[in-house]
């Protein structure tokens, strides 16, 4: 029933079979929405065991680095809100410094929207690790260079950007985390 018809040709029986695996892997993902926990569980696995191939194979550090940044990426843009405060500011300085209307700018309530979702931080993470884990399989991707050097940049970036994050967030007084905030429940 699923086998290509013969008079097909090949591009469009790639295409069809491309097609077929795309929304098999779209189900998938769509399925997996409401386990979040678990979602990160697996990823949290994957994390270890990419780690676990570094330490072991003692190689592929420069990849390490590059996993690492780009996780540090998705972590900012998931911290960050889609519309930034300072942005918005800035473009009222220009405008002449007033908003059009009248209205409370520093009291307003603004709810938080993610420049990143949860879900799409969670994918891209995930593909990215499972993309690091086949790029120790190839030689070619075993740069050498003196880890210790990553490692210490890696540190000092991390730290240069999550200080410039919190007081941004201090600044214009929003918080990326919802476990803390109040949840209404239907009774």
């Amino acid at each position: 029933m699923d086998s290509v018809p013969p008079e097909q040709t090949f591009p469009a029986a790639v295409s069809a079979h491309t097609s077929r695996f795309t929304r098999a892997y779209q189900a998938y993902l769509d399925k997996s929405v409401p386990f979040t926990a678990y979602r990160w569980a697996g990823t949290g696995v994957l994390l270890l065991l990419f780690m676990a191939r570094i330490l072991w194979a003692q190689g592929w550090y420069i990849v390490c680095y590059t996993l690492g940044i780009y996780l540090l990426n998705l972590f900012l843009a998931f911290l960050t809100p889609k519309f930034d405060l300072s942005l918005e500011q800035d473009d009222e300085m220009e405008g002449g410094g007033q908003p059009a209307l009248p209205t409370k700018h520093d009291e307003e309530f603004r709810p938080f929207i993610r420049r990143l979702p949860e879900f799409k931080f969670w994918h891209n993470a995930t593909r990215a690790i499972l993309i690091g884990i086949v790029a120790t399989l190839f030689d070619a991707c075993d740069i050498p260079v003196f880890w210790p050097v990553l490692v210490i940049y890696w540190i000092i970036l991390f730290t240069l950007t999550m200080r410039r994050q919190i007081q941004h967030m201090i600044k214009y007084r929003y918080v990326p985390f919802t476990f803390g905030k109040t949840r209404y429940s239907r009774s």
